[in-house]
């Protein structure tokens, strides 16, 4: 038998298992279909409805609503909108602040930093004043006589801040008009802090006197009371102090003259070269402070 030979008979044989083989396997199944087709084939073969097939965008959303929110996240959340809220007041009042500023003309900020300058230089009067005080008693040969007419003009002083005796000088007036009965008593104390804050000395509002201690408030129907004493419009303020800083300390912008202007009050600063203000406290004694010298 030749090698060709050989070699047919061999393939024969293979052929021949080769076909004995796929006589015993099963049929070739075709590729797995999905699983989402395989439970709706089930189901229609078990007489139920199929459910309609989910898309990603769908599992998405179920996968985020409705929201599951912990404790721990829930506090962290009314924290942090606390914190904005605080900022956004914060930015707001600033702008509110700034606006004015932002808003005024050259003159107005010039005159605005001149009044600063002349606050910062009554301070630095008064402490030289106090310095000047004290080298003159430590150089005094009648040390005693010194501090006694020291004693008397520190009287004097403080009995015109305190209203027991009355006081003249240069100063202004300022005259409001209320004739819609919109000016309020924290306008008018405003209008007193920026007074005091521009160095005034001694101060009158419609006979009454303005002393540390004075309180303003609104009267039942209408108007305001100072100290108890109710006072009628046009509201009237005989103010001593130095007139070149008193009266653009009323007239910055967003200030007392504005404000007021702003409730359809009619509002006149005058400058006056002497004011008389006469209008005197009782003086009281303290119920029980003393003096630690007693």
């Amino acid at each position: 038998m030749t090698d060709n030979d050989k070699n047919d008979a061999g393939d024969k044989q293979a052929e021949a298992g080769e076909n004995r083989l796929r006589e015993e396997l099963p049929e070739e199944v075709s590729a797995t279909p999905s699983e989402a087709s395989d439970a709706q084939t089930v189901k229609v073969a078990a007489g139920e409805e199929p459910e309609p097939s989910v898309t990603g965008r769908q599992r998405l959303v179920k996968g985020l609503w409705p929201p599951r929110v912990t404790r721990a996240q829930l506090i962290v959340a009314l924290l942090l909108f606390g914190l904005g809220f605080g900022l956004a007041v914060q930015v707001a009042s600033t702008s509110d602040n700034d606006g004015a500023l932002r808003g005024a003309r050259q003159e107005d900020l010039v005159r605005i930093l001149d009044e600063l300058d002349d606050r910062t230089q009554r301070l630095e009067d008064e402490k030289q004043g106090l310095e000047d005080q004290r080298t003159e008693l430590e150089n005094s040969s009648d040390q005693a006589e010194e501090a006694r007419k020291q004693t008397v003009e520190k009287e004097r002083q403080l009995g015109i801040l305190a209203g027991t005796v009355a006081a003249q000088g240069p100063g202004i007036t300022l005259t409001i008009e209320d004739t819609k009965g919109t000016v309020e008593a924290d306008m008018l104390l405003d209008a007193i802090q920026e007074l005091r804050a521009a160095g005034a000395e001694a101060i009158q509002v419609n006979g009454v006197r303005v002393v540390a201690g004075t309180f303003l408030a609104d009267e039942d129907g209408g108007g305001v009371s100072v100290d108890g004493n109710k006072i009628d419009t046009p509201y009237r303020f005989k103010v001593i102090g130095k007139p070149q800083d008193l009266e653009p300390a009323l007239n910055i912008p967003g200030g007392v003259v504005q404000t007021l202007e702003k409730e359809q009050a009619t509002v006149t600063v005058e400058r006056v070269d002497k004011i008389v203000v006469d209008a005197l406290r009782a003086a009281k004694r303290p119920d029980y402070a003393r003096s630690s010298s007693e």
